[in-house]
């Protein structure tokens, strides 16, 4: 079956050789005609798991469309060699093809195409390089900004500041999130504004910034519905208990549901969080925002300075 495809490859080849010269009665190259004959040769030589001539077969289609002025399948043609290219697990040189492809998207006037493209790229390269996973869903998300198509901006936006968060990049995580925080403010989620609010002060107070994290807090009360809600109740609760080093109040606001269910890298800030000076318990005459006086108390912080994550 395998020798049969790549027989009908190279006579897709041949062809698409012939549909190129000139002569007496045929002055120009039929550009159109050889990519298509080369488009069939690379799904032949793909049917048959020959990959690396499977992505030349691509890229001489992506050249012919491009001689043709057909920029569009040009793009198509070269983002179909970068997925041969991840087939021989050779990421690096697909997300190439695929970042050149996007290129060409843009120029030919598809943006949207080349936002997409741009996230399959991030999804593929995210197990190996999360430095250039960032890089590329950020991309995207301002493609998919400049067409004010805010909501898939700020989902790719989303994924961006997850991984800056598992990368420790806190700072450009916590400029990420604003960014995020605005979006759903202009289409009027303001539940998600919440939680990224939440998201914010994790990070905040994991760069030991608590006036950064007690800024949040108060100019998120102009957002409707925050003043009162869950999110805002823990959050007050949670600074409070930082401000006083209260180890316990922390531990029961960063394990409770709203926090430890967060999206997986907010809910590992939350449980790893620790009160300045790296604390003991502070007991309190008059237990205050739920603090426990239990005497057996003590055996939790003892599990929890351990670390969960």
């Amino acid at each position: 079956m395998a020798a049969q495809k790549i027989n009908e490859a190279h006579e897709h080849i041949a062809k698409a050789e012939k549909c190129l010269k000139t002569g007496l009665t045929k002055w120009k190259p039929d550009f159109d005609s050889a990519a298509s004959e080369y488009a069939k040769a690379a799904v032949c030589f793909k049917n048959a798991k020959q990959f690396d001539q499977a992505k030349d077969a691509y890229l001489k289609e992506a050249e012919y469309h491009t001689e043709n002025k057909t920029l569009f399948h040009a793009a198509k043609a070269i983002e179909q060699a970068g997925m041969m290219m991840k087939e021989q697990k050779k990421m690096p040189e697909a997300i190439q093809l695929i970042e050149k492809a996007c290129m060409m998207y843009m120029e030919n006037g598809t943006p949207d195409t080349a936002a997409m493209a741009l996230d399959r790229a991030g999804k593929l390269i995210e197990p190996l390089n999360l430095e250039k996973a960032v890089d590329l869903y950020q991309k995207a998300a301002g493609v998919f900004e400049n067409e004010d198509r805010l909501r898939q901006a700020v989902e790719l936006l989303g994924k961006a500041s997850r991984l800056l968060v598992r990368l420790r990049r806190l700072d450009e995580a916590s400029v990420a999130i604003q960014k995020e925080k605005n979006m759903y403010k202009e289409i009027e989620n303001f539940p998600m504004c919440f939680k990224k609010t939440t998201a914010q002060v994790l990070i905040h107070l994991h760069r030991a910034d608590y006036v950064a994290a007690d800024k949040c807090v108060r100019e998120s009360y102009s957002l409707p519905g925050y003043s009162g809600s869950e999110d805002s109740v823990a959050m007050e609760t949670l600074l409070q208990g930082y401000d006083e080093q209260d180890e316990d109040q922390v531990y029961r606001v960063c394990n409770s549901p709203l926090l430890k269910y967060m999206d997986n890298d907010y809910a590992k800030l939350a449980i790893s969080l620790r009160v300045p000076g790296g604390g003991g318990k502070k007991k309190k005459a008059a237990p205050q925002g739920g603090a426990s006086g239990d005497p057996d108390a003590a055996e939790d912080g003892d599990d929890y300075e351990g670390g969960l994550c």
